[in-house]
Order: C-alpha cells, then structure tokens, then sequence
C-alpha cells in the first residue's frame, strides 16, 4: 500500500487538515492517509502544545467517519524533537510493504533545505504538496522529480488562529470536526493558555 504521512502537531486539529487530507486520499494516489502527530517540532515550542494523546484522540474524533485515514501515534516512542527522517526510517522498518509519501504544505517546502538530512528524504520519498496562502515554490524543488504538486483546495485556517480565538472567548465551532470541537470544548482548552 502507498500511505501518505501527513505530520504535525495538530494543535488542534481543524477543518483545513481534513479537508486536505480528504483531497489527498481522493486524488493523490495514495491507499491511506496516516495524520503523524507530532509530540516536538524541532521548530516550534513545547509549552504550547496539549498533551500528546489529547491530541491523539481529537484526530481519532475527527477522523471517525474517514476508513482511508488512520491517527498514528508512531513518534510518541522516538527520540525528540521529533526529525522527519528518523520517523521515515522506523516506518519503513516496521512496516517494508508499505512504501510511504510525505505530505506538506508549499510553505513547509520553502524551509525544506533546513530539515536533517533533507537530500536522503528526497532520494528515498515522494513529496505530495499542496498550496498554502501567501507562498511561493522555492526554484530548487521547481521541477524535483521527487515533489509533487497536489492542486488541493486553498486553506487559511491554522491551528494557532483557532487557540487564539478560543482564548478570546469566540465560538469557533464551525472550523472544527464537530466531535474534536466537543472533546475540546468539554475539556476547556486553550482557554487560559
């Protein structure tokens, strides 16, 4: 089977991650979508984040009705921060049927050169890119043959804009999955964060 990665911290998960991820297993020519959360982004600060499996079970929530996407809690057991190339090479131990893809917004290809040992992750996986607002495709992966343009629909919404707003006191609930937007609210996150 082709499985695509989709990585991060889903911090909460929202709207825009699923409809791209519904795009993606509809028209990118992949079996199964697995949603990667991430427990460290080498780029981004912990103290933000919720819990690893809060997170894990709001995209369990949201993805319910989804049979090709699966919540895989995979770097939960790796070393952190969690680097993308080590994760590619568990996966690939643990699960040789399988041949793997990653997928990124353009502006996570932007800083791409920056990742630990990028040139390996292009030689070895396929790159499923989808257009993020404000962002232009850097000249070197123009025309890789390892990255792949996915015209997926245009999506503004981000999870910091959503932690944001609850801590404002705005109902949001529309850019939720209804049941992760339930499970979140129930449990008042991000409210005093």
């Amino acid at each position: 089977m082709k499985i695509g990665l989709f990585f991060g911290s889903f911090n909460p998960i929202h709207i825009g991650h699923l409809a791209i991820a519904n795009y993606m297993v509809e028209f990118a020519n992949i079996d199964e979508l697995w949603f990667v959360i991430t427990p460290q982004n080498p780029e981004k600060q912990k103290n933000t984040l919720l819990a690893d499996n809060q997170r894990y079970y709001m995209v369990q929530l949201a993805i319910e009705f989804f049979p090709k996407m699966k919540a895989s809690t995979v770097e939960f057991s790796l070393p952190q921060p969690s680097y993308t190339i080590h994760t590619l090479i568990h996966l690939h131990e643990k699960y040789p049927q399988h041949s793997f893809a990653l997928i990124m917004g353009s502006d996570n290809l932007q800083t791409f050169h920056t990742w630990k040992n990028y040139r390996e992750i292009l030689e070895a996986y396929t790159l499923l890119v989808y257009n993020r607002p404000h962002t232009n495709i850097p000249e070197e992966f123009a025309d890789h043959p390892s990255v792949q343009y996915i015209k997926a629909p245009l999506m503004e919404i981000s999870s910091s804009f959503i932690r944001q707003s609850i801590k404002q006191g705005k109902n949001i609930r529309g850019f939720m999955p209804e049941a992760a937007w339930k499970y979140l609210d129930e449990m008042n996150f991000y409210k005093n964060s």
